[in-house]
């Protein structure tokens, strides 16, 4: 369980930097339709709006990822569908945290009531890494809300976060070694090298909000198997063979095994940046999967 903190940047200044690099990597976005700050119990969200056309899909990124992360996916989701984008509450990016989440419950709660706030009526939820998480979370506390689940490399979903990647993410935060550590954890994460995270708009974005940043968020737990047998609606599950926060396999089989009618799929060559990596065949799949 997360303490009573709120996250936030580090300082004005430290929010001054980051602004900088996450309007450099906004404006690789299409032009949104619309751009909404909703408000709810625990902060402001920030919402793009991209397709004027069709049933509403909603994105949500992953650690540090902001709307900024879904460059590849917006354009084509948005020619059939509403796309909503969303810079997830206690991360950097435009959202702002005004009071402290505690617990699962507590994400599940914004989340609600920004969409809500954005009159949709049962989205289609697009989760990548934690966004995957947060979207299972809603999906099991308000299913009547919630149409399909689509579950990019969730991570803590079906398979617990292995102790390696926690071990290498702690000197991420640590000032004096966060130069070279961060970097590097970035890239062991992406799988692609280092040259794919430094030309990624959205790779410099995370590793901006990495450093100026300071989370206050509870750790993600794995589902047990009794909440994953109670997810009731489409869900599509898309597993990285080459990701490092969880173990692939395991993860695959818990899908197949708990949720009911899912379609689950192992991508071998795949890794955790699959969504970026595999944009085409992601895109394809998703669109194919909303389309029913």
């Amino acid at each position: 369980m997360a303490s009573g903190r709120i996250g936030g940047f580090r300082s004005p200044r430290h929010r001054a930097w980051y602004d900088a690099v996450y309007g450099e990597a906004l404006r690789t976005l299409p032009e949104p339709a619309a751009v909404h700050d909703v408000p709810t119990a625990f902060g402001v969200v920030r919402a793009y709006r991209f397709g004027d056309t069709g049933a509403p899909v909603v994105l949500l990124p992953g650690r540090a990822g902001t709307s900024v992360m879904f460059r590849p996916q917006v354009a084509a989701l948005a020619a059939r569908y509403r796309v909503h984008t969303l810079d997830l509450l206690g991360e950097p990016g435009r959202s702002e945290q005004t009071a402290p989440i505690r617990t699962a419950a507590d994400q599940a709660a914004w989340l609600a009531e920004a969409l809500s706030g954005l009159g949709l009526d049962r989205p289609h939820l697009v989760g990548v890494s934690l966004g995957g998480r947060l979207a299972v979370e809603l999906a099991l506390r308000a299913p009547d809300n919630v149409a399909s689940l689509g579950l990019i490399d969730p991570v803590a979903t079906f398979a617990p976060v292995p102790p390696g990647m926690i071990l290498r993410a702690l000197p991420v935060g640590m000032p004096l070694v966060s130069s070279w550590a961060r970097p590097r954890f970035l890239t062991w994460v992406d799988g692609r090298g280092g040259d794919a995270v430094a030309g990624d708009p959205a790779g410099r974005l995370i590793s901006a909000g990495l450093q100026h940043y300071r989370f206050a968020l509870p750790a993600p737990r794995p589902c047990p198997a009794r909440r994953l047998r109670a997810v009731s609606m489409p869900t599509l599950v898309l597993l990285a063979g080459r990701s490092v926060v969880h173990d692939p396999v395991r993860a695959l089989a818990r899908a197949r095994a708990l949720v009911p009618g899912v379609e689950a799929e192992l991508w071998p060559e795949a890794t955790h940046a699959i969504s970026g990596q595999c944009a085409e065949r992601v895109n394809a799949r998703l669109l194919r999967f909303l389309s029913r």
